[in-house]
């Protein structure tokens, strides 16, 4: 788009007393997680899930709010699973889908949407076919799915994702989790994804902080980061500069550099 206006009908405007429609700003699409597991909360595992749907979240142009570790307790996960579907466009669950007791996830995302739990004719064909004669009972557990979720499934990944409504059941298991990542554009639609330029400084934060608050004036859309580093030899902080618009990223760091002193910036920092 050129941006230049016909005189014609800057004309038809003016007559019509009317000012020139703006075209609407689409809203960034948010995601919230619920992760789900005692044993996250006790330190006897590490949770991995987050980082990934981070990237991904942030590659499909998703900016991630909110997330939040929660025991196996059907009440809270009811209540934090209800809470990020009404906040969020896109709610992520982690954990609590085996055949266990303290699998709790399928029952707390149908109480949070007032729906009751039934099996899925197609899970359970799977499950057998899999299982085969080492088939139990407690297997079949794991095809329940609240009443009314879709299953998602793709050439490449054909055991499904469990959706219902704008919340994505997903597996504690990392490697499991880390599969399901690859079936989110069969529902969300990528928007512009973010960028992230960063900027290396040979000073710490509290003789930065003049120069970065200028720059966050000055571009209130780009979001600046800044991590101090204590062991690097060189590098102080590290600066960061994100957004969907390249182009405001990319000033606002260049502001940011040509504000400093030349010695302050490292050229050829690891990131």
């Amino acid at each position: 788009m050129s941006g230049k206006r016909s005189s014609s009908a800057g004309e038809k405007r003016k007559d019509k007393g009317a000012a020139p429609k703006r075209r609407a700003k689409r809203e960034t699409p948010t995601a919230a997680a619920v992760i789900i597991g005692n044993e996250l909360l006790s330190g006897k595992i590490a949770d991995q899930n987050l980082v990934v749907l981070a990237r991904v979240l942030r590659r499909l142009g998703v900016q991630f709010k909110k997330a939040v570790t929660i025991p196996d307790e059907l009440d809270v996960i009811v209540r934090e699973v209800r809470a990020a579907a009404k906040a969020h466009t896109w709610v992520f669950t982690s954990g609590g889908i085996g055949p266990t007791h303290d699998d709790l996830t399928i029952e707390g995302v149908a109480k949070a949407f007032g729906v009751k739990v039934k099996t899925s004719e197609e899970l359970e064909a799977k499950i057998r076919a899999a299982y085969g004669d080492r088939l139990k009972d407690g297997h079949l557990l794991m095809a329940r799915v609240p009443k009314g979720a879709r299953l998602v499934t793709s050439e490449t990944i054909p055991w499904p994702a469990i959706v219902m409504k704008n919340v994505w059941i997903l597996p504690g298991v990392p490697e499991v989790f880390t599969i399901k990542m690859g079936l989110l554009e069969q529902i969300i639609v990528p928007e512009t994804p973010f960028e992230s330029l960063s900027v290396f400084s040979t000073l710490d934060e509290g003789n930065l902080k003049p120069f970065l608050d200028r720059v966050v004036d000055r571009y209130p859309d780009v979001d600046v980061g800044s991590y101090p580093r204590w062991t690097d030899p060189v590098v102080r902080t590290k600066l960061t500069f994100d957004g969907r618009d390249r182009e405001a990223c990319e000033a606002a760091a260049r502001a940011f550099v040509e504000s400093l002193p030349a010695d302050a910036i490292v050229a050829d920092a690891p990131g």
